[in-house]
């Protein structure tokens, strides 16, 4: 039909979304939620009851999972928020290069980072916990399964 040659790029995931809708009055204390287009653990959920003008409302104080920081945020209990998908997969530990990490962000945590550090140093067997969510991950923990 057509002598052109239609180039397309090609992406790495499959076009899956990295949050999914949930009802803000059936987010509980433990689970996720994205405040600020940060993925969140939630901390504490207060609602209010219904008012003069309308819905009830749901106070999230949720603690953002990659950097600690502290995030609130008011949703009508009947609304939607976004829930990002959260996995946790555990790596072992192989190599540790001068730079930190070559594709895994280290842990903002000083302490869990020096562990890490150490027992490499030490010869050690670790594993190493990856959470990722919404195309980001980091090293939240570690486990030593011996020596090598």
């Amino acid at each position: 039909m057509s002598d052109e040659e239609h180039q397309f790029e090609s992406k790495a995931d499959a076009g899956a979304s990295k949050t999914y809708p949930q009802q803000a009055g059936t987010i509980r204390k433990g689970g996720h939620i994205v405040i600020k287009n940060r993925a969140c653990k939630v901390v504490e959920v207060s609602t209010s009851k219904t008012g003069k003008h309308g819905h009830a409302k749901c106070h999230f104080v949720a603690i953002d999972i990659f950097n600690g920081k502290k995030l609130e945020d008011i949703v009508p209990s009947s609304h939607n928020c976004d829930v990002p998908h959260v996995s946790r997969t555990d790596y072992q530990l192989i190599d540790i290069s001068e730079d930190g990490f070559d594709d895994l962000k280290l842990p903002t945590d000083d302490a869990l980072l020096t562990q890490i550090k150490d027992g490499f140093a030490e010869g050690k067997d670790l594993v190493v916990s990856v959470m990722s969510a919404m195309g980001e991950e980091q090293i939240c923990a570690l486990k030593d399964i011996g020596p090598k």
